[in-house]
This record gives structure tokens, sequence and C-alpha cells, in this order.
């Protein structure tokens, strides 16, 4: 193998994923149906760069018997025409049972009229005919009529679940589940669970892409971002719950990173603030008995205003969360979060004036004069009777 198409990770040697494509002879959105299933086991790389197969693992599936038309078997999508004529019903009935959630679509893909073609697993559909043959003829049972009367469609909410549930058994790491769960709610159902945009931002980073890396804006991907996102109430509800019990656990491993955190000194190596000595002396209440004495309002002004300066000498406390934990309810949007009146710098210098106005003190300056019984002064009015 040349060296170009081979490198060492943890001593084995692994290709490109289209190497191992050609090597499986699969096409590329096989290959991907098979890394989807879990067929084809791959291995992220720490830099963040696309995926890779293990040499070992391509030769396991080489050395399968009937390889490879036993593998391309295992990944054989069919549409709604092919997969009623491997049930022995018609489209309409095929389309019917879709609709009603008895098979589970597996991929898409747009038509010439933009138009989303449902695929389905050939092996699924066998499957489903041993385990329920009396769903292929006859009359179709209550439940089934009843959601197809309301015109229910289970076909998008279905492969939502189906999707999740796979990229989450492919990764351990809790903030890449976090963003997988958060793939299911639109930007705003998502801004409502996840009010920090750091954590959005964070989400963005860490969601597994496709092996073949992410494509350029075309009409798939945008009806795949359309199809991604839950349209019923409960089904919103669900995906809202599972990605905040996803994210307290991705709170807990660790916080999603912001800007400046590498420059930001750690705790530990802040160390005590420093004060000042006049800071000390001002607001250190463990003295000499005879030292202490009692404060006139005047000098109680004059004090507040001096700690409030020496605390500012001082490197400023972590600020204190209002309200305490927010409950689950109001995290899921059903509860209002009450938020409590952050206390404000100048309110320190009002509290010092109004204690010393109720103690009966006015402070010191020109004392404004008496009126007199015509508007004038009480002295100006003794003058003029002179």
């Amino acid at each position: 193998m040349p060296v170009t198409d081979a490198v060492r990770t943890s001593g084995a040697p692994t290709v490109a994923v289209s190497r191992a494509a050609a090597e499986l002879v699969l096409k590329r959105g096989e290959f991907e149906l098979a890394v989807h299933l879990g067929i084809v086991r791959v291995e992220a790389q720490r830099s963040g760069g696309r995926p890779r197969v293990r040499q070992e693992e391509i030769d396991r599936l080489r050395s399968e018997d009937g390889f490879p038309e036993a593998l391309r078997e295992r990944v054989r999508t069919v549409g709604t025409a092919e997969g009623a004529r491997l049930l022995g019903i018609s489209p309409g009935r095929f389309t019917r049972l879709a609709r009603a959630g008895c098979v589970t679509p597996v991929a898409f893909y747009l038509n010439r009229y933009r138009v989303v073609v449902w695929l389905y697993l050939a092996q699924e559909l066998g499957g489903f005919a041993a385990r329920s043959p009396e769903l292929l003829v006859g009359n179709s049972p209550a439940w089934m009529r009843s959601r197809l009367d309301s015109g229910m469609d289970c076909r998008p909410r279905n492969w939502r679940s189906r999707r999740i549930e796979r990229l989450l058994t492919r990764t351990e790491d809790p903030w890449a589940r976090a963003a997988i769960a958060a793939q299911a709610l639109d930007p705003a159902q998502l801004a409502e669970v996840v009010d920090d945009p750091y954590e959005r931002a964070h989400f963005a980073r860490v969601r597994p892409e496709p092996v073949f890396g992410q494509r350029g804006p075309s009409a798939a991907g945008e009806a795949m971002c359309r199809l991604m996102h839950a349209d019923e109430p409960d089904e919103i509800l669900w995906r809202r719950v599972n990605l905040i019990m996803e994210l307290d656990s991705a709170r807990e491993h660790r916080q999603a990173p912001r800007p400046g955190d590498e420059q930001r000194p750690r705790r530990k190596e802040l160390g005590r603030p420093r004060v000042s000595a006049e800071a000390v002396e001002l607001t250190d209440p463990v003295g000499p008995a005879e030292s202490v004495k009692p404060v006139e309002p005047a000098e109680a002004v004059q004090l507040a205003g001096s700690v409030t300066s020496a605390d500012d000498l001082a490197e400023p406390a972590e600020p204190v969360e209002q309200g305490g934990p927010v409950g689950l309810l109001a995290r899921l949007g059903l509860r209002r979060v009450r938020r409590s009146r952050r206390p404000r710098a100048h309110d320190v210098h009002r509290a010092a004036p109004r204690a010393a106005r109720s103690a009966g003190h006015r402070p010191p300056g020109r004392r404004r004069p008496l009126a007199g019984p015509r508007g004038g002064s009480v002295r100006e009015d003794a003058s003029n009777r002179k």
C-alpha cells in the first residue's frame, strides 16, 4: 500500500473513506449508508479531519462469504414502486403503510420536481412481510384508518428518530450527543432551550459530519434541514426534554469554550485580592476596646464613601446567580422564570445619605431662610417694620 494512502493511528494503518469505498465495491451513497447503519466502522480524527477506515476493517468485510454481493444487498434501498413489488402489493397500499408508520424510511432524495422520494431497506421490507402478513391483504385495521383519515404522515418523524438514534450510538462525547439532539429543533425552539449563544455555537463545531464532508448549499441540503426539525407538538416537547438531559450531562462533563478561555487565568492562580491598608483599617471589625467610639452621622457618610472607593481597588468577585436554579418546566418554556433585580453600584452611595437623614442629621451648608408672611424672609420683614 502506498504511504500516501495509509496513515498510522494507534499503531494500525488507516485509509481514506474514498479508498475504502472503492475496495469494498460500494458507491458513495451505499458507503455512507453502511457507515450510518454500523456495517462499516470508521475512526474520527483528533485533528478534526475526515474520518478514516482501518485496513483490518476492510479486510474483515472482504473476507465475508458472498462478498461483494452480500455486502451490497445489506445496503440496498428501494423506492415505493420497487418496494410494493417486493411485498406483492400495489404502490398505493405501500404508501398508506409507510404513512401510517408500518415501515420506516432510511434515506431520501429529491427528484427533478424537487419532491422528496423516500427510500427503504430491502431487507427490512422482507422482515416486515414476515412479521405482519395481515397488513398486506384485506381491509386496513381501524388504527391505521384513523391515522390516514387525520392526515398523519409518519415518514419524516420515523426517519428523524432513526437517524438521531443511529448518530447517538456512534459517539460518546457528551457535547456531540447534545449537538445531535439539538438538530431536531428549529432555531427558535433551540434558543428557548439553550439560551447561551456560545453553547449553540459549540454545537455547530462538534456536530458529526458526513463521512465525505459537508457538501455545498443545494436543494438536498435545504430539504435535509427542513426534514430534521420536529413539527408536531408532542414530538417537539419530547425533543426538548431529550436535549435538556443531554445538555445537563455535557455541562457536568465540561463547559463550552468561550472567547478568551486560553488567556484567562485560573481561579487558583489569581490568589487573594489585594486590599489597601486604609481599607483594612476602615473595614476591620476587630480592634482595641479603647479605640471604639460612636460614629457621628456626618462621619458615617464619609466612611461609606471611603469604603466604596477602597473596595474598588480590590478585584471584583464572581457574580452571584439570581433566582436560583431554573426548573425543568421553565426550561421547556411552560413556566416563566422570575428574575430578581441585581444591586447597582450607585445604591451604595444612596444608602449612606439616607441613613444619615434618618438619624436626624442635615449636611452642613448654607441654611435656607424661613419664609415671612408676605413671601419674603423673616429678616427682611423685620427690617421693613423698622
